[in-house]
C-alpha cells in the first residue's frame, strides 16, 4: 500500500510539472507568438532581407535559421536549417529536412539553391541563431555535403519526438564542430539520438546529454547551458548568456 501511496504521489508531481510545462505554449496561442489560423497553400515564403547579399559580400557565409513551425505547432516548436555560400558564390545553399518530402518514400532530406536563404516558414519570419564568416565558414562548407549526406533518418520524419528537421541540423553541430551550434530549447526534435543511443555529445559539441528517444532527458553543456526534456518540453537556464528557457516561449529574456 505504501509503494501505491508513492507511486500516486509521483504521478501527481510529474501531470503538475507537464501541465506547468504545457502553460508556455498555451500562453503563446494567447498572445498571438503562434496562430493556429492561415491555409499552408497560401502561406508566404518571402525573403526576410536578413542574409548578406552575395553581390556585396564576397566572404564565405553560414548562417543557421528558425522559424516557428506551421499552426498550432508553433506553439510548441521551431523548423531550424542551415543557409551557406562558398567564397565568391553567387547564392546560397539551404540545408534542411522538410516532412512531406518523406511520404511515399522519398528522401526528407534537402539541399537547395531555389529558395531565398531567410525565407519565411509558412509565413512565420525567420530568427537569426547562427552567423558564421570567412575562414571558419569555408571550413564548415567544407564539411557540410558530406555530414548531410551522413544523416541517418533522411527517410523518416516525425514531428514529435524526432527524427525531424531539428534532429538534422542537431547531427550538423555534431558532425562539424565548428558550426558552434546553439539550437533554441525549442527545436523539438534535437534531442533524438541516432540508433538507439541513451549519450551523446550536445549539438553544440560543448557538453554532453543523456536521452531516451527523445523524450526524456538532460542536457548539460557551455553552449546551451543545462536544458531538462520532459515529452519533448524543454526548460532549463542558459548559465554563458544569462536566460531561464520555458517551452513555447523560448528563451527570457531573448526570445528563441
Amino acid at each position: 500500500m505504501m509503494l501505491l501511496a508513492h507511486f500516486g504521489k509521483a504521478l501527481v508531481w510529474l501531470a503538475a510539472l507537464t501541465a506547468l510545462l504545457l502553460s508556455g505554449p498555451l500562453l503563446t496561442l494567447a498572445f498571438g507568438s503562434a496562430t493556429v489560423r492561415g491555409d499552408w497553400r497560401t502561406a508566404t515564403h518571402r525573403s526576410a532581407g536578413i542574409a548578406p547579399d552575395p553581390s556585396t559580400h564576397p566572404e564565405a557565409i553560414v548562417q543557421v535559421y528558425a522559424s516557428r513551425t506551421f499552426g498550432w505547432r508553433g506553439a510548441f516548436a521551431v523548423h531550424t536549417w542551415v543557409a551557406a555560400k562558398p567564397a565568391d558564390a553567387e547564392r546560397y545553399a539551404r540545408y534542411e529536412v522538410i516532412g512531406w518530402r518523406a511520404l511515399g518514400g522519398g528522401s526528407a532530406l534537402s539541399v537547395s539553391e531555389g529558395a531565398p536563404p531567410d525565407a519565411e516558414w509558412y509565413g512565420a519570419a525567420p530568427v537569426l541563431i547562427g552567423d558564421i564568416r570567412g575562414a571558419q565558414a569555408e571550413a564548415v562548407i567544407k564539411k557540410l555535403p558530406q555530414a548531410a549526406q551522413s544523416y541517418p533518418f533522411a527517410y523518416r520524419y516525425s514531428a514529435w519526438p524526432g527524427p525531424n528537421s531539428n534532429t538534422f541540423v542537431a547531427h550538423l553541430g555534431r558532425e562539424i564542430p565548428e558550426l558552434r551550434l546553439n539550437l533554441p530549447s525549442l527545436a523539438i526534435g534535437k534531442d533524438y539520438l541516432p540508433n538507439g543511443q541513451l549519450v551523446s555529445p550536445a549539438p553544440s559539441g560543448t557538453g554532453w546529454q543523456v536521452s531516451l528517444g527523445g523524450i526524456v532527458g538532460v542536457t548539460a553543456a557551455s553552449t546551451e547551458g543545462i536544458e531538462v526534456n520532459l515529452f519533448g518540453l524543454v526548460a532549463g537556464v542558459d548559465l554563458l548568456h544569462p536566460a531561464l528557457k520555458f517551452p513555447g516561449v523560448g528563451r527570457i529574456p531573448g526570445g528563441l
